[in-house]
């Protein structure tokens, strides 16, 4: 677009590339994501966010920046990107992917919304004790039926909550590793060893690679900033230097962050429920150190239910809108499609819904609401792997068919290097979600175990399952009204 348009029409308003950098940021990693890794790994994470730095995470960035600058028109994310470079069957099983990957999360967040008011309210980890097992899923399936319903009336403002809310959690994060440091200069004694190397060393286990797939969680979503690729002045130039502060923004948190939760967690001795309310103990733990009381805990809580129902919004319009757009529905059956009146799926927000429904009734037969809490969040650590594989797919066929793209920035100028970097983050990916099937909180053999593994096999058969029988509900709806899909 035109830098000086005509007279009469409206300027473009353009994104500055350290905006896109921060929007991007907020939406992928937030101070809570730091701590279900060190829970799974303690000290040793150090050294598995240090590695996944160098040999993933920056990659990844730059992969995205590189098939980011190759579609700059369409900014349509990950299903565009493998619709172009593998056609229209492909995209389709990508945007179900992307979409019903998104509903664990939807979960996870609206149990954090319910943790958030519970430390606002009681000041405490005592949820438990107030509230039943049963009750916990129906208060989190009423959070995301009431924000369904106000969808059509506070979108367009939870998008703005959702970065003011984002770059305010980041500034918690910063607030929180200065203080912890500030704190060691001062004589703090940490609660961990932070200054024998030996503290760090990985123990190589069956657990230990299973909990990976968090890792990945943790960090993955840099796709997301193609959808605003349009919006910056000059994306083939703007977007790597985006993706680029994506990398280092990510890096400070996830190390310094898991440092500075070593200040004040024994990581030999971690609290049963850290996954749950480690941030809101954090926050306690710091406050008491600095004698301001749980002021900072406060702040935290209500910066993280802001934040988090903002997400729920946002996440809610964007995974139900991706059953009806792009190619997606020539795939989906028409009633799954149908709008209302203000031009909503409303019928995508139903199925939606009962998806969250199913998940929720799954976790019920869990015994306690930690365990609810840390297997929906393991789930995550399962689909969203899965989904991410498709990033490093896209970029592979984009580099086996350079000849007929033309890519804005370059990831690796040597071919044969860009596919093999590109093949070890897709096998890397591939392996990390496979493991992550083998319930992390459970000891091998016990009947938490069996339990949990059959329900992440369930929950993954019928997220992923029910993509591929949509198109087949679609052709045969197709065949009884007389009507013929595109191929």
């Amino acid at each position: 677009m035109q830098d000086a348009p005509m007279l009469g029409q409206p300027r473009q308003k353009y994104m500055a590339w350290p905006v896109l950098g921060l929007l991007v940021f907020v939406t992928v990693i937030g101070f809570e994501n730091i701590l279900y890794p060190f829970q799974n790994q303690g000290l040793s994470v150090i050294f598995s966010w240090i590695f996944l730095l160098l040999a993933y995470i920056i990659p990844y960035a730059l992969i995205s920046a590189q098939i980011g600058t190759t579609f700059t028109q369409d900014g349509g994310g990950l299903a565009t990107w493998v619709r172009h470079t593998s056609g229209d069957t492909l995209g389709y099983v990508v945007s179900w992917m992307y979409w019903s990957s998104t509903l664990p999360y939807l979960i996870d967040v609206s149990n954090s919304v319910i943790v958030a008011i519970s430390w606002l309210v009681l000041g405490n980890n005592t949820l438990d004790k107030h509230m039943s097992t049963l009750w916990f899923g129906i208060f989190t399936f009423l959070v995301i039926l009431i924000f369904i319903i106000l969808e059509n009336v506070f979108s367009r403002s939870m998008e703005v909550m959702s970065l003011i809310g984002g770059a305010a959690m980041f500034l918690m994060a910063v607030l929180f590793v200065a203080l912890a440091a500030a704190g060691i200069a001062k004589g703090y004694h940490p609660a961990s060893n932070l200054f024998d190397l030996s503290a760090y060393k990985p123990h190589f286990s069956t657990h230990y690679f299973s909990t990976t797939g968090l890792l990945i969680f943790a960090t993955s979503g840099a796709e997301l900033g193609a959808t605003y690729i349009q919006q910056v002045r000059n994306p083939k130039k703007e977007f790597p230097k985006a993706m680029w502060m994506l990398a280092i923004m990510t890096g400070f948190l996830i190390i310094f962050g898991s440092l500075a939760l070593g200040v004040y967690f024994d990581a030999n001795h971690l609290p049963n429920d850290l996954k749950m309310n480690g941030s809101y103990y954090a926050f306690h733990y710091l406050g008491e150190q600095w004698g301001v009381g749980n002021l900072f805990m406060y702040m935290f809580a209500g910066t993280q239910l802001v934040f988090m129902l903002a997400q729920l919004a946002v996440l809610i319009d964007a995974a139900s809108r991706v059953l009806s757009a792009d190619t997606a529905a020539r795939f989906m059956p028409q009633w799954l499609l149908k709008k209302n009146r203000q031009g909503r799926p409303i019928h995508s927000y139903i199925f939606t819904a009962s998806l969250c429904l199913f998940l929720l009734l799954l976790s019920s037969t869990l015994p306690n609401i930690n365990t609810i809490f840390n297997w929906l969040l393991n789930l995550n650590g399962i689909v969203s792997p899965y989904k991410t594989c498709w990033v490093f797919f896209a970029f592979l066929a984009l580099r086996a068919q350079a000849d007929k793209f033309q890519s804005g920035y370059t990831f690796i100028k040597n071919k044969p290097g860009a596919m093999l970097v590109g093949g070890w983050c897709l096998l890397f990916t591939f392996v990390c979600a496979t493991m992550g099937f083998m319930p992390q909180e459970a000891a091998w053999g016990t009947h938490a175990f069996t339990h949990q593994l059959l329900m992440n096999c369930v929950s993954v058969v019928v997220l992923f399952g029910l993509g591929f029988v949509m198109p087949m509900i679609a052709r045969y709806e197709a065949k009884k009204h007389g009507r013929q899909l595109m191929d």
